[in-house]
């Protein structure tokens, strides 16, 4: 059983940058391949990005290339999520997710969840 913490959310300007982190315990981090989503209020679960378990292959939704990157440190069994650029449309809940295949990246069927942490973009 894996267990995800996000940290590294809270309140920051337009334009602005965060850095999430999220880390892993109870199973082996580099056997997983990890994703990061968000949710707005009222809104779905939308994919952002994932990076595979050597961390050699990224993958990005369109709303967000080029202003996040995802990383990983499997000594650390963390996965980061830098956020550039910010926009007042980037405020949700974010989440991290990890799973084992690297399949049906962009749909919530991920096996481990984190609890979320809020990230607040004000204009």
């Amino acid at each position: 059983q894996v267990q995800l913490v996000e940290s590294g959310g809270g309140l920051v300007q337009a334009r602005g940058s965060l850095r999430l982190s999220c880390a892993a315990s109870g199973g082996t981090f580099s056997m997983y391949n990890m994703g990061w989503f968000r949710q707005a209020s009222g809104q779905w679960r939308e994919f952002l990005a994932a990076v595979s378990w050597s961390g050699d292959s990224t993958y990005y939704a369109d709303s967000v290339k080029g202003r996040f990157t995802v990383s990983r440190d499997n000594a650390k069994s963390t996965v980061y999520l830098q956020m550039n650029s910010l926009k007042p449309e980037d405020t949700a809940i974010y989440y991290c997710a990890a799973k084992i295949g690297f399949d049906k990246i962009a749909t919530t069927e991920w096996k481990y969840w984190g609890q979320g942490t809020q990230v607040t973009v004000s204009s």
